[in-house]
C-alpha cells in the first residue's frame, strides 16, 4: 500500500528540462567554453553545487560556487516565475492525494529559489508537505540521500513511498534502495526511457495515469 509520495520537480511535475540545457550552454559560452552533448550528460546527474564546481573548473573561472550558483538561478528565474508549465494533469494528481490524504512532498536537485517562485505561481506550493533541494542535501541523486531523508519526514517505510521520477539515474537509485517507483516520460529523456521502463515498477506518459496506479498497488 502507498502512503506516501516524493515527486520529482523538474521533466516530472513541470516542463523544464529545455531550460537547464539552455543555461549550462548560456554559462559555459559566456565564459569561453564549447558545450558538448557530453557535457549535458554529466551535469544533469549533478547537484547545484557540483555543476557550479564542475563549471569553474572546466572553464578557470576565478569565482566561489556561491557566485556561479546564483549567476545560474538568476539566469533562469524568470522562465520559473512566469513561464514553465505544469505537465499534464499534474494539478489532477496532487488534489487527488491531498483527497485522500496521501502526503507528498517534492525531492530536487534544482535551487530551492526556482523551485518555490515555479510553485507559488501555480499555487500548489503550500499542498507539499516540504520540499527537499540539492541546498538541503548535498549528494547528488545517484545517491538515495534524499528520498531517504523524505521518507523518514513523512514518517513513511520504503516500501510506502511512491517515488515518481524522469531520470535514468534517479530511477536506478530508488529501485535500488527499494522504493517502488514510477518512470514518467519526458521529451528530453526519451533515449533513456526504454531503460527506464525496465527498471521501474510502473511507467506513464501522463500523469493522470498515476490515479489508477496507486489505487491498484
Amino acid at each position: 500500500m502507498i502512503k506516501s509520495v516524493i515527486f520529482d520537480l523538474d521533466g516530472t511535475l513541470i516542463d523544464s528540462m529545455h531550460v537547464w540545457c539552455d543555461v549550462d550552454r548560456k554559462i559555459i559560452e559566456k565564459y569561453g567554453g564549447v558545450y558538448t552533448p557530453d557535457m549535458s550528460e554529466k551535469l544533469k546527474t549533478m547537484t547545484i553545487e557540483q555543476s557550479s564546481e564542475f563549471f569553474i573548473k572546466t572553464l578557470n573561472l576565478n569565482k566561489t560556487t556561491d557566485e556561479i550558483i546564483k549567476e545560474v538561478a538568476d539566469t533562469i528565474f524568470h522562465q520559473y516565475r512566469y513561464e514553465i508549465p505544469l505537465k499534464d494533469n499534474a494539478l489532477n494528481i496532487l488534489n487527488f492525494l491531498s483527497e485522500n490524504n496521501i502526503p507528498f512532498c517534492i525531492a530536487t536537485s534544482t535551487h530551492r529559489i526556482l523551485a518555490e517562485a515555479v510553485l507559488k505561481k501555480y499555487n500548489i506550493y503550500d499542498k507539499f508537505k516540504f520540499i527537499l533541494t540539492g541546498e538541503d542535501i548535498p549528494k547528488s541523486k545517484k545517491y538515495p540521500d534524499i528520498y531517504m531523508a523524505c521518507a523518514r519526514l513523512m514518517n513513511t517505510g520504503i516500501s510506502e513511498t511512491l517515488v515518481i521520477e524522469d531520470s535514468l539515474h534517479c530511477i536506478e537509485t530508488t529501485v535500488k534502495a527499494g522504493f517502488p517507483t514510477v518512470a514518467v516520460y519526458d521529451k528530453f529523456s526519451k533515449k533513456d526511457f526504454p531503460a527506464m521502463t525496465g527498471l521501474a515498477d510502473r511507467f506513464i506518459y501522463n500523469l493522470g495515469e498515476l490515479e489508477n496506479i496507486i489505487k491498484e498497488w
